[in-house]
C-alpha cells in the first residue's frame, strides 16, 4: 500500500501508486516510523530540498529512521511546494538555481543556502497552510504553478497544463489577469532569470 509521501504542488502530502521523478526531504524526520501514517507536522526544519532518486548507491528503507523521504512528480512540482535543489546530489542545479535567484532578486551578495532556506520558508507557508500570492498571469515565468479552483496548472510556453500525480493533462490556454500563484516569489525570480527545472515528460507531450 502506498505511503502518504507524495507531495502536491501546494505542499500537501498524499498517497499514490504513481511514480515520481525526484525525491527530497524537509530537513529530518517528522513522520512516525511505527505507524508511517500521514504526519501531523509538515517539516523538521526550514531545509526543504529535492534530490535525485539514486545517489552513490545509497539504500534506505523509506519512512523508517533518519529523515522523511518525500517524492515529487517533477521539479516544477517541488519548486511550487517550496523546495529547492539539493546541494549534495544536485550540486550543479543548486548552484544554477542560486545564481538565477541572485539575479532575479537583485542581490548584491550571493547568499549561503541556509539564508535561501529562510527566504523560502517565510514565503511558502502560513502555519501549516501554503502561503499563496496574487500576481498577473502575464508576468509569470514558465514552470510557475497556479491554482485554478480545485486544479493546479503549470505554465508552459503559451499553455497551462493541468497537474496530476501521473503527469500533465491536455493543454489549456495560459491565463491572463490576476491569478493565485503557488510557486514562492524567490523561485519565480530564479525561473524568470533562466533556471530550467526538470519537467515530467508528459509536459512536452501535451505542448
Amino acid at each position: 500500500m502506498p505511503l502518504p509521501n507524495r507531495v502536491a504542488p501546494d505542499g500537501a502530502l498524499f498517497a499514490t501508486a504513481a511514480r515520481g521523478l525526484l525525491m527530497g526531504n524537509r530537513g529530518g524526520r517528522f513522520h512516525d516510523p511505527q505507524t508511517r501514517a500521514l504526519p501531523r507536522r509538515i517539516q523538521a526544519s526550514r531545509q526543504w530540498i529535492c534530490c535525485v532518486l539514486s545517489f552513490k548507491n545509497r539504500r534506505r528503507q523509506v519512512w523508517s529512521s533518519g529523515y522523511t523521504e518525500l517524492f515529487f512528480c517533477d521539479e516544477v512540482t517541488a519548486l511550487a511546494a517550496g523546495h529547492r535543489p539539493c546541494m549534495e546530489c544536485r550540486r550543479a542545479d543548486a548552484l544554477a538555481y542560486r545564481a538565477a535567484l541572485v539575479r532575479g532578486l537583485g542581490l548584491r551578495e550571493t547568499p549561503l543556502f541556509p539564508a535561501i532556506d529562510r527566504l523560502l520558508d517565510g514565503a511558502r507557508r502560513d502555519g501549516r497552510a501554503q502561503r499563496t500570492h496574487r500576481l498577473p498571469g502575464e508576468m509569470l515565468p514558465d514552470a510557475a504553478v497556479i491554482r485554478d479552483g480545485d486544479r493546479f496548472l503549470a505554465l508552459h510556453g503559451d499553455a497551462a497544463l493541468p497537474w496530476t500525480p501521473e503527469g500533465y493533462g491536455t493543454r489549456g490556454t495560459r491565463p491572463t489577469g490576476m491569478v493565485t500563484v503557488l510557486t514562492p516569489p524567490a523561485s519565480l525570480a530564479a525561473l524568470a532569470q533562466g533556471y530550467r527545472p526538470l519537467w515530467h515528460p508528459s509536459a512536452h507531450a501535451a505542448s
